[in-house]
């Protein structure tokens, strides 16, 4: 009798294969499964987030210092012409615009163990719901706080994130963030003295490249401040990380953030 293919039997080859993940790759190193019957099965299967959480959940280990990571990636499609999620994107790893499908997802991370949890995701379709991924990561937010009721500190994102919207969201759930700024993101360091300028032009003491410094960033409210730090990443790279912590010492959690976000 022929085997029937599971969710398990697909989910353990996306985990053993680090480069190719396509259906021919499956078939050609399957001994149980042939090209069609896989074929079959993801065409009629759909594995939604509600099933990656349930699946998940009981292997989850909280910690009230935990952090939630949105992020999102482009699967590379350049050579489909007949999937319908296929769309025209820019992608971060590619370093350019590439057909793919875009995927926004929600990692659980536990600093204290040094492990972390895929808890939700949400396919880029605006075609289909019309929702930007920011609106994605919105509602990802909102679930974890409100239906999954998952302790956890703060918050990390990257440039793409960082926007007016979602900070003051988190702010009001009473959580911290950590997101880099691009670096031509418009902000002020005088109080108010000197013109908006961009967030890469800024000048800094020693006490400030130490402790960080506090800035405004154009388009939030006139007394809403936030907390900056020039992180050198490399000879090559320095990234700009801006945090609601507005403690003095906010400088070694500020580090420590940004080593998981580079990590995952």
């Amino acid at each position: 009798m022929a085997s029937k293919m599971t969710c398990v039997d697909y989910c353990q080859y996306l985990l053993s294969t680090q480069i190719n993940y396509t259906l021919t790759n499956y078939a050609d190193h399957s001994s149980k499964f042939s090209h069609d019957k896989i074929n079959r099965f993801l065409r009629d299967e759909k594995i939604t987030p509600r099933q990656i959480w349930d699946n998940v959940e009981s292997q989850l280990i909280y910690s009230e210092l935990g952090y939630l990571i949105f992020d999102d990636t482009v699967l590379d499609k350049n050579f489909s012409f007949k999937i319908e999620l296929v769309r025209r994107q820019y992608s971060g790893n590619a370093k350019k615009v590439i057909k793919g499908i875009g995927v926004v997802t929600c990692i659980y991370v536990n600093p204290e163990i040094d492990q972390f949890w895929l808890i939700d995701y949400r396919i880029y379709e605006p075609d289909n719901d019309g929702k930007t991924k920011l609106e994605h990561a919105q509602d990802m937010l909102l679930n974890a706080v409100h239906h999954k009721q998952i302790p956890f500190q703060a918050i990390l994102m990257d440039t793409w994130y960082a926007t007016k919207k979602i900070m003051l969201l988190i702010e009001s759930l009473d959580k911290k963030y950590y997101c880099h700024l691009k670096n031509n993101r418009q902000v002020d360091d005088s109080g108010g003295l000197q013109a908006y300028q961009r967030v890469d032009s800024l000048n800094w003491s020693r006490e400030e490249l130490s402790l960080g410094k506090t800035i405004k960033v154009k388009g939030f409210p006139q007394e809403h401040k936030v907390r900056l730090f020039r992180v050198e990443v490399s000879t090559h790279r320095t990234d700009y990380v801006v945090t609601n912590d507005m403690a003095q010492d906010s400088t070694e959690a500020t580090h420590k953030a940004c080593r998981f976000r580079w990590r995952i």
